[in-house]
């Protein structure tokens, strides 16, 4: 029987910058496998913080394995479940 691979979500955001302490929002996602049941949260222009609470539930299952901020107002994260 094989193994199953881990699902993986890429996630890039953005805030705005004319707007000091506005919320994150997402440029970009990408799934590798199934992010069900967070897969409606992951729009272009949705809040990360939605996305990332879908996400992070206990019983969804996703850890955030790496994050980096690319400039004071955007960065990415990358999110694993096995």
């Amino acid at each position: 029987m094989a193994t199953r691979q881990p699902d993986l979500v890429l996630i890039s955001w953005s805030r705005n910058p004319l707007v000091p302490g506005s919320a994150r929002r997402i440029l970009s996602a990408r799934v590798i496998g199934n992010a069900q049941p967070c897969k409606s949260d992951l729009k272009h222009n949705a809040l990360l913080r939605t996305a990332l609470a879908c996400l992070l539930d206990n019983d969804v299952g996703f850890k955030i394995v790496f994050r980096k901020k690319t400039s004071a107002i955007s960065g990415y994260l990358l999110l694993q479940r096995h």
